[in-house]
């Protein structure tokens, strides 16, 4: 790789999961669309039960203290006994009330999300639709957009919903 340069262009583009690259100015317009992308891969890292692969996934999108806090939250519920195999699947996540400051060449995001998702075992589904807020700070480092910070507010599981038979597997 090239020599790390200590400022950043509004011309230049960092990579997003599931994104074009995006500029500094693009990342603030589309903060809609970067935030959930972030989230998602964020949500996919939690579904894994490698601590490498956890590791590896979180460490695309995350960086420094967000990055340990998440990957401990996720270990931390290994090691409690929950979570020993990948019960999730994430359908969805929305962004609710959600607002974007600059803050240099990153993005200071005062966010609320909906994360709609099936939990459950081999007999039995549980549909549910927790909500949380949180104060992220999205930066580009390393050529992607990350989240370089990660402080959890609340955590609403009010819309937890309904107990459903799973599909017969083929």
């Amino acid at each position: 790789m090239g020599s790390m340069r200590d400022t950043i262009s509004e011309t230049d583009a960092f990579t997003a999961p599931g994104l074009d690259p995006m500029t500094i100015s693009e990342a603030r317009a589309e903060f809609w669309r970067l935030t959930p992308a972030l989230l998602l891969e964020v949500y996919d890292a939690f579904s894994l039960t490698e601590e490498d692969a956890i590791y590896d996934t979180l460490a695309g999108v995350t960086h420094g203290d967000a990055l340990e806090f998440l990957y401990l939250e996720r270990v931390g519920a290994m090691a409690g006994g929950g979570l020993e195999e990948a019960d999730q699947t994430i359908h969805e996540i929305k962004l609710l009330n959600t607002q974007v400051t600059p803050r240099g060449g990153s993005l200071a995001i005062d966010a609320s999300w909906q994360v709609v998702g099936t939990v459950g075992h081999a007999e039995h589904l549980h549909v549910r639709g927790n909500t949380y807020s949180a104060d992220l700070l999205v930066s580009p480092i390393d050529g992607a957009w990350r989240i370089a910070g990660f402080e959890l507010r609340d955590v609403n599981r009010d819309a937890a919903g309904e107990t459903f038979l799973a599909p017969p597997e083929d």
